[in-house]
């Protein structure tokens, strides 16, 4: 099991993929220190091995070091996504002292300007740069993260090659999701077929040259398949995402689906909401599926795919993800691939919640 612990909204980016809700929580909502070193306690008792401790940008948040030695302290794996913009070699001791295991760090592009023409905020390439020699340097596995798109998805091979050139131990290549930010700008991002194939090989051909040195994980684009991902390894199975403000999700966008009531961690241990909460067990295990899921054969593989892909695309969240070739709606996908403008339309950017 992990936690994915979403200690913060606030960001100097305004990456137009972003996967926080439009609605972001304000400093002042944020869990106190005590609340998450509570929540890390109990998700150690639980049972939980990884913390991926995000935002946001996590080093908005001045009680890292304390959050961190924390979670290290009941045995968590603790693993900081960070955009780098504000890591400097003071902050990083800091945090490895504590017991930080691994960085994962987000790039936008391997092109200086386009980078801050998608994250929105300049002079961000270099502070990232910086910030992963400073990772490699301090002997924490570094991990380059690079979220693709129509803008970029012709560009990977220099992506995979930045990051090998950081020093890198693995770089993830993933497609954007379609929630949050990421669907206010579908239209901007949507990437068509010979993109997508132009990202899929520009990854195999570095693989054949970086095997063994460096890992490429490449995480697929949804609206392109024939059979949907089984997302985040299945609703309430394998993570619990805290939000800044303490609620407790199955996954990320979940908050999007109507009629589901999400508890808080400062009334609720995660171990009761985890166990017996109604919004986690709403769409765990194989039960609650329709036809044709109930009947498929991958059902408890896939478990159903995106219930938060499947609201956006359907308007209900209980249908059959249409990523899914045996759903009656599959072929909307294609459709709006089809239907995307020529030209890319501009960004609706994530706007940063101002810094206490």
């Amino acid at each position: 099991m992990a936690l994915v612990a979403e200690i913060t909204h606030r960001c100097p980016l305004q990456c137009p993929y972003c996967s926080n809700p439009r609605d972001m929580a304000q400093a002042g909502e944020e869990l106190s220190t005590a609340d998450w070193q509570r929540v890390f306690a109990e998700a150690a008792a639980l049972g939980v091995l990884h913390l991926h401790l995000s935002g946001g940008e996590p080093m908005a948040r001045r009680d890292l070091p304390a959050l961190v030695r924390t979670a290290a302290a009941a045995g968590l794996y603790t693993n900081l996504i960070t955009s780098g913009v504000l890591l400097d070699e003071r902050r990083l001791a800091a945090l490895a002292a504590a017991g930080l295991d691994h960085v994962q760090l987000s790039f936008q592009h391997a092109d200086t300007a386009e980078a801050e023409r998608i994250g929105g905020m300049a002079g961000a390439q270099a502070k990232k740069i910086a910030a992963a020699r400073l990772v490699v340097a301090a002997g924490l596995p570094l991990t380059c993260n690079f979220v693709i798109h129509r803008q970029n998805a012709r560009d990977v091979a220099a992506m995979i090659a930045l990051a090998a050139e950081l020093g890198a131990g693995r770089v993830e290549i993933a497609h954007t999701q379609y929630h949050g930010w990421g669907l206010v700008n579908r239209d901007a991002l949507l990437p068509d077929a010979a993109e997508v194939e132009a990202a899929t090989a520009a990854v195999e051909a570095a693989r054949a040259v970086h095997r063994g040195r460096m890992a490429i994980d490449y995480v697929t684009p949804d609206y392109h398949a024939d059979r949907p991902k089984a997302c985040m390894g299945g609703w309430a199975q394998r993570f619990i995402v805290v939000t800044p403000s303490g609620r407790a999700l199955p996954c990320h966008a979940a908050e999007t689906i109507p009629g589901l009531s999400f508890p808080d961690v400062r009334g609720l241990g995660l171990a009761e909401i985890w166990g017996g909460d109604p919004a986690f067990l709403r769409f765990r295990g194989t039960g609650w599926m329709p036809e044709p899921c109930r009947s498929c054969a991958f059902k408890a593989e896939d478990w159903g795919g995106c219930r938060c892909q499947a609201l956006a695309l359907t308007g209900d969240a209980s249908a059959t993800d249409p990523v899914c070739d045996r759903s009656p709606l599959h072929g909307a996908l294609p459709a709006l691939i089809a239907a995307r403008a020529a030209i890319p339309p501009a960004f609706v950017y994530r706007r940063p919640v101002r810094q206490s």
